[in-house]
């Protein structure tokens, strides 16, 4: 029989708060032997992370084993010291951590840390620098020699996480945590990071344990899947038997959310006929909570009216960019894009795609006025705003606004919700204490957060909680364009489509226009009228969502396709033939009843205004 590596028995734990102890994970048992790869699944809050973390011996200050024993490699580490646990991390347990925005150090370049753990192998230090560049690329970070000269905050957050990977692999341990190893990666990176941490559990005995909110990811990788929620084991077993046969409610509905699952493994876009050229919304009235308030629009509107027609936002007309690089190198500048052209409509959703590092972020910046080109021009309703000056910019700010990618980090912690929300009305001197308290109600309805939440603060909400706090804020000036980065990348699986019906139900209602950059292809899908595909700074293929992603063109475009985690699955079950494809078919009809119940609110689009005090708010 294989060696156990990880035994948790009976295992429980809980976080000390105001004199008790809330339970986080009750009475857990789950083993990994040598060479397994297991799947932890569940919601954010089901305790994944945080048994993780107990395993590491890495609970924070307040986290507490109540009950249970902790083995790794037949050593009771329960109740072991620092110095210990020390001694097994990097070459015994290897962690890939979840947040790759703070997991890395941003005083010291990407080569100095990865050395670290090739240096704790006792490598002679002359061979660190080769050992470097091979384990970057292994983690499939593109000019290894390059990236190990700069420093963290030069990279995207796909390349962060590709170098806590590449950490990771350099201790060659011989188990890995994951702690959501995919959730910043576009697909294609995911897929050869996914495909490398197989093959060390084949060649080499090394055992994987992931945590992850993707189903697809474990029904394509895993031996084992084990699903969790609030804490405890509700189901485990095959990835076949689990989803083509799941037995519990909260199982069948996990999947039925699942972008890529719901359909099979396939991307089916939300809007598949769009007209060339938009037809007006038509006239869209001003918000009440504003009215009479002497503030006039950059547009010469309300500011609390959105814009009535479907023209041209925004459009980058041949747009590059250079950087210039670190002295040490081959080159000294590099070319983030090339030749770009995007236009963006009201009331519709352009798709940016691509891999980290193609340069969708770089024309994020550019579009929003916190970059410079190097070429080319941007274009708002016309004008032309390339290089324009903070001051020109700043009025021009109030008709467009951003949803950042992280919402653990976008909001201050010292702000209530309402303060974060009016923060915008505020910082433009829009109306008087009651008009904005008034504009902030209003906005929490609209997001679907009932009032009372507007004294709490960012520690006492979820992420898919802070997300919706995070698009009110956004649409507090009723811009006309917001910029969506990864909005829901850190988000779990059934908080991302509560999000992504949230904002097409705003679009549909308010008539505004999106530019969604993502990495995820199916997630897109679900909100984007047209999708443009980058790579290497260049525009390879643009067009409707429906041409592009089921009737691609190019090459790059087919290959990010076939990598979105459950094509494995999709494929395994088309060989199993008619009987496998209607259980899963009823499988996925079947959780129509259970969805509200269990997410706590309706995962379908609904064109209905969802009151904040009615719907569920556990994402």
């Amino acid at each position: 029989m294989s060696e156990t590596l990880v035994d948790l028995a009976g295992l429980s734990v809980g976080y000390r708060a105001r004199g008790r102890v809330v339970p986080a994970v009750e009475d857990l048992s789950l083993t990994v032997t040598a060479g397994e790869t297991v799947a932890v699944v569940g919601e954010s809050g089901s305790g994944k992370t945080t048994a993780a973390n107990a395993v590491l011996g890495l609970l924070p200050a307040n986290g507490v084993v109540t009950a249970g024993r902790i083995t790794l490699a037949g050593t009771d580490v329960t109740a072991a010291p620092e110095r210990v646990l020390r001694r097994l991390r990097g070459p015994f347990v290897g962690l890939v951590p979840q947040d790759p925005m703070v997991g890395l150090n941003p005083t010291m370049r990407i080569g100095s840390q990865v050395g670290e753990a090739v240096r704790r192998r006792g490598v002679d230090r002359r061979l660190v620098p080769a050992e470097v560049r091979e384990a970057l690329e292994r983690a499939g970070v593109d000019r290894p020699a390059m990236r190990a000269r700069q420093y963290p905050n030069e990279l995207s957050g796909g390349l962060r996480q590709r170098v806590l990977i590449a950490i990771a692999l350099a201790g060659q341990p011989r188990l890995i945590i994951a702690d959501e190893p995919t959730s910043a990666l576009d697909v294609t990176v995911q897929r050869r990071i996914l495909d490398h941490l197989a093959s060390l559990v084949r060649e080499s005995g090394t055992s994987l344990l992931i945590i992850t909110h993707d189903l697809g990811v474990a029904a394509d990788r895993a031996d084992r899947v084990v699903v969790m929620r609030r804490g405890r084991i509700v189901e485990q077993g095959g990835p076949r038997e689990i989803l083509l046969h799941p037995r519990e409610a909260y199982t069948r509905h996990l999947i039925a959310v699942a972008p890529a699952l719901s359909h099979a493994g396939g991307i089916v876009p939300r809007h598949t006929s769009v007209p060339p050229h938009p037809a007006p919304a038509g006239p869209v009235a001003a918000s009440p909570a504003l009215a009479g308030v002497a503030s006039v629009s950059p547009a010469g509107g309300s500011v609390g009216a959105p814009v009535a027609s479907t023209s041209e936002l925004l459009r980058l007309d041949r747009v590059g960019k250079d950087f210039r690089l670190p002295r040490g190198g081959e080159s000294r500048a590099f070319t983030a894009l090339d030749d770009v052209h995007l236009a963006v409509h009201a009331g519709q959703t352009l798709g940016l795609v691509g891999e980290s590092g193609s340069g969708k972020t770089t024309a994020l910046r550019i579009a929003m006025g916190l970059e410079s080109p190097t070429r080319g021009r941007v274009l708002l309703e016309g004008t032309d705003i390339t290089g324009a000056s903070w001051s020109t910019l700043r009025p021009l700010r109030r008709r467009f606004q951003l949803v950042h990618q992280n919402p653990y980090s976008s909001l201050d912690p010292r702000f209530s919700v309402a303060q974060s929300i009016a923060e915008p009305l505020v910082s433009f001197r829009v109306g008087d204490r009651a008009s904005r308290t008034a504009r902030v109600h209003e906005l929490l309805d609209q997001v679907a957060l009932p009032v009372s939440y507007a004294g709490r603060r960012p520690a006492e909400l979820s992420g898919g909680q802070r997300q919706r706090v995070a698009i009110a804020r956004a649409l507090a000036l009723s811009p006309e364009l917001v910029f969506l980065d990864e909005p829901v990348s850190a988000l779990d699986v059934s908080v991302q489509d509560q999000i992504l019906t949230l904002l097409a139900r705003l679009q549909d209602e308010l008539g505004i226009g999106y530019l969604f950059v993502s990495h995820d292809l199916a997630v897109v899908a679900a909100l984007a009228h047209h999708v443009a595909v980058l790579r290497g700074g260049r525009i390879v293929e643009s067009g409707t969502a429906a041409s592009v992603l089921t009737a691609p063109t190019e090459a790059h475009t087919r290959e990010l396709l076939d990598a979105v985690p459950g094509q494995r699955f999709a494929a395994d079950l088309a060989a199993a033939g008619a009987t496998a494809t209607a259980g899963t078919t009823a499988t996925v009809g079947a959780t129509a009843t259970a969805t509200t119940d269990l997410a706590g609110a309706a995962t379908g689009p609904s064109p209905q205004k969802v009151s904040g005090a009615t719907a569920g708010l556990e994402g």
